[in-house]
């Protein structure tokens, strides 16, 4: 319990950071929304000012900091200054489609590195070895963007097998056929994802089986005649997991960060596309109320990682 306590003010310390950090330099940037007000003729300088000050942009700074940050503990992320709505209420119908995105791609990105990396580290040489490594060298190297450009214009443009963008194509009816056509569409977007993500992990897991399949123990263990599958159960993975789950967790970042390309180019209406355009925009409240967001989701997810490492070893805290 006195673990969890620690996590807890630890998430709310870097989200306080974070937040004062992100605030400052997005105030900070040249241009701002009402940079084209300015310098429409019809729009007279009193008006300006009348918007800012509904919006507290005339206050200082630092107040305008205490202000938000106020407001950000009661949930309320302000309103937006493009469309006019409640930043949280866009928020919120946005954040499923990315989770299901994001959460879907590292169960997909966990489960077939461990499979690819400990086929390949026992394959050591052989045909297999060699095409995990291969795959995951095009993994690494290979640019998300280009892969789903690429995908689409094969897949989608040339031989019409995917949709080209969004996530339907058939009226909300309710109906099996509406929820198969959902996922119809998500089908490539999670394929570049974790086609993105695999390769590091894999080649991270071989690395690790090959250093486990020359220690002692298993040398000891073979010679007692377990078999490959018990070697694996109960040796191979209990060794891998932390490590794995670790790396996993710090990943987080860049495969959130990655679904606001992946998101533009499928125009998938989830929150990466929301930042995309509120970026345009300069829309700042839409803009740092994703921005805290992620840092919950990404901040969260790791303390997860590690309460399950210590799950699995309860000395993880102490080494």
């Amino acid at each position: 319990m006195n673990i969890v306590f620690k996590k807890l003010l630890y998430l709310i310390v870097m989200l306080i950071i974070i937040s004062l950090i992100s605030f400052f330099a997005i105030n900070l940037a040249p241009n701002s929304f009402f940079a084209s007000g300015e310098l429409n003729p019809n729009i007279t300088k009193e008006s300006i000012e009348q918007l800012k000050a509904v919006y507290g942009l005339d206050k200082p700074l630092y107040l305008q900091y205490f202000s938000w940050l106020s407001a950000i503990l009661q949930l309320d992320f302000g309103i937006s200054f493009a469309s006019g709505t409640m930043v949280k209420n866009e928020i919120i119908t946005r954040l499923p489609i990315t989770l299901i995105l994001n959460i879907s791609s590292m169960v997909l990105i966990f489960v077939l590195s461990l499979y690819l990396g400990i086929k390949a580290a026992f394959s050591k040489s052989k045909l297999f070895d060699k095409f995990a490594t291969q795959l995951s060298l095009l993994s690494f190297s290979m640019p998300s963007f280009y892969l789903a450009l690429i995908l689409i214009l094969v897949f989608s443009v040339n031989l019409e097998l995917f949709p080209i963008a969004g996530l339907h194509s058939v009226p909300n009816d309710g109906s099996l056929n509406y929820y198969l056509d959902f996922l119809w569409h998500l089908i490539m977007p999670i394929f570049v994802i974790v086609f993105a993500g695999i390769g590091s992990l894999t080649l991270y897991v071989r690395s690790l089986v090959i250093e486990i399949l020359k220690s002692d123990y298993i040398f000891f263990a073979k010679a007692r005649g377990l078999s490959k599958k018990q070697l694996l159960r109960y040796y191979i993975l209990p060794n891998l997991y932390p490590p794995v789950i670790t790396l996993l967790g710090l990943s987080l970042p860049a495969i959130i960060g990655g679904s606001v390309i992946l998101e533009s180019i499928f125009s998938i209406d989830g929150m990466g596309l929301l930042f995309y355009k509120s970026a345009l925009a300069h829309d700042y409240p839409v803009i740092m109320g994703i921005l805290i967001i992620g840092a919950f989701l990404t901040l969260l997810g790791n303390i997860l990682a590690d309460l399950v490492l210590l799950k699995l070893n309860p000395n993880y805290n102490n080494e």
